[in-house]
């Protein structure tokens, strides 16, 4: 236990040191081929090499360090998390997974411990997709499925990616360097804060994940006829409000009847926008994600009835455009059930959950069999800088991962 506590102290320092990093001084920014990219893995660079890896970055600014097996050049299991963050972010989503893979490795390393893989520890360049709208970026390179087009996409300076990578001393022809081989690799771990209260609820510092969701996004157009607040009798009206409000609850309603689905109207814009007028005209969002793509689009499926049935009563044309698609990820069953039997062994019961944010881990599963371990937060808050999680459980956390690390199998 005196080896965990010291771990897990060591792990939240780094993190606090980490989170100095930042482009902003009043809350934690770090976007993709900025100078605090640099800098972040200048700095995790100088850790993984201190606890026994050699280390490079590759051809799409991830940060790799690489700890050979019983025999050098041996296949690899890849432990990653991402490295950016979104604007005026917390400073454990993404971090914490790639800090504590360096602290396993370190434990490994001091004892001596060589397994019959290499183990390969990863801080993407880019999961959160603020700089240029796009997620994965580092994941997606190492997958080979990154999309070359996405080399024009400008960010809000209008500088292209291209030019970016160039000012950052990268080359964009080379970026397909970066793909791995499946057969070099044994499967990806990833060990994250759960951004959710499922943990704390439970009254469990670690879970483990099932599936990453598949989500949809829409955006939703609702146009009705804007009139005089006073004069337009209520059972004249076609008020775009009132049928994008009611269209709302509806999306609460078809994800609150399934199991795994979470559904969110996150925007909602309204025209004319006056005190005294009837809305005329409405835009609004819809987020709607699931662990499984059949329960997801049988939600949607529901939800487009829904809204067809709300225009005719209500007399408005409503009109949904789907703006973003991503299917569900699967946890490898094989994969799974070790970290399992790690939880069991660790800690006791053992807690699974699905993961409705997005992860690298995502992304991987192109290349390779993934599994994904979740930490309790405090709140279940995230993508802020109130995150919080605390010494016990990054401790657990570090503890689990060392464990399955230590006892993993490769699939046959």
């Amino acid at each position: 236990m005196n080896v965990i506590s010291t771990v897990s102290t060591d792990i939240l320092s780094r993190l606090d040191t980490l989170a100095t990093v930042s482009e902003s001084h009043d809350g934690l920014t770090r976007r993709y081929l900025t100078t605090q990219h640099r800098d972040a893995n200048d700095l995790v660079g100088e850790w993984m090499n201190a606890a026994g890896m050699a280390v490079h970055q590759d051809a799409v600014g991830n940060i790799i360090g690489r700890y050979e097996g019983l025999e050098d050049g041996a296949p690899a299991l890849i432990i990653g998390s991402h490295l950016d963050t979104v604007v005026m972010a917390g400073k454990y989503d993404g971090m914490l997974g790639v800090v504590t893979a360096i602290s396993c490795v370190h434990s490994l390393n001091e004892r001596g411990i060589r397994m019959p893989f290499a183990i390969e520890v990863v801080g993407f360049a880019d999961e959160e997709g603020i700089r240029f709208q796009s997620t994965y970026l580092g994941s997606r390179a190492i997958a080979g499925t990154f999309n070359q087009e996405l080399l024009n996409a400008e960010d809000a300076e209008g500088i292209s990616m291209a030019d970016a990578m160039r000012a950052f001393g990268l080359d964009p022809a080379r970026i397909s360097d970066a793909a791995r081989d499946p057969k070099d690799i044994v499967g990806y771990l990833e060990i994250h804060i759960e951004q959710g209260p499922v943990l704390e609820n439970e009254e469990q510092s670690v879970g483990v994940v099932t599936a990453i969701a598949g989500a949809t996004r829409q955006t939703v157009t609702v146009e009705g006829v804007a009139g005089h607040a006073g004069t337009v009798p209520m059972g004249y009206r076609q008020d775009a409000l009132l049928a994008a409000s009611e269209c709302a609850l509806a999306v609460e309603d078809v994800a609150t009847r399934r199991k795994n689905v979470v559904g969110t109207v996150g925007r909602m814009n309204v025209a004319p926008g006056a005190a005294n007028v009837v809305p005329g005209h409405v835009t609004f969002t819809i987020d709607l994600r699931a662990d499984e793509d059949a329960k997801r689009g049988d939600a949607l499926e529901e939800l487009g009835r829904c809204l067809d049935e709300i225009a005719t009563k209500r007399g408005v044309e409503i009109t949904a455009r789907t703006v973003h698609e991503a299917s569900s990820v699967s946890c490898a069953p094989w994969i799974v059930s070790q970290i399992e039997r790690a939880v069991e062994a660790q800690v006791g019961r053992v807690v699974r959950l699905p993961s409705g944010a997005g992860h690298d881990a995502a992304a991987m599963s192109d290349l390779t069999d993934v599994g994904m371990i979740f930490v309790r937060c405090g709140g279940g808050v995230s993508h802020n800088p109130d995150e919080t999680i605390t010494e016990a459980d990054a401790a657990a956390g570090a503890h689990l991962l060392l464990h399955v690390i230590e006892n993993f199998k490769t699939e046959t």
